[in-house]
């Protein structure tokens, strides 16, 4: 009997440690993807709450504005 509870020990374990690695993939994954947006660093940017960027409002700080064709680099 006590094998019965062996195994579902261990099963549980494993269980908990993959889902704790798809959590940590999944965020570094995200992480990732969020680092590619180069707001922060062109000069339309403004860091306005209410006016982010004055070419694309709506895409700025977002997962879309990753490759804006608009995107122009601070210089220096």
């Amino acid at each position: 009997m006590s094998w019965i509870f062996s195994i579902l020990a261990w099963g549980l374990t494993t269980f908990c440690a993959v889902t704790l690695w798809n959590s940590f993939y999944r965020g570094v994954t995200t992480v990732k993807r969020l680092h590619q947006i180069p707001c922060a660093n062109c000069q339309y940017f403004t860091a306005n709450y209410v006016l982010k960027c004055a070419v694309h409002p709506h895409r700025a700080l977002t997962e879309s504005a990753v490759g804006c064709q608009d995107y122009a680099g601070l210089k220096g």
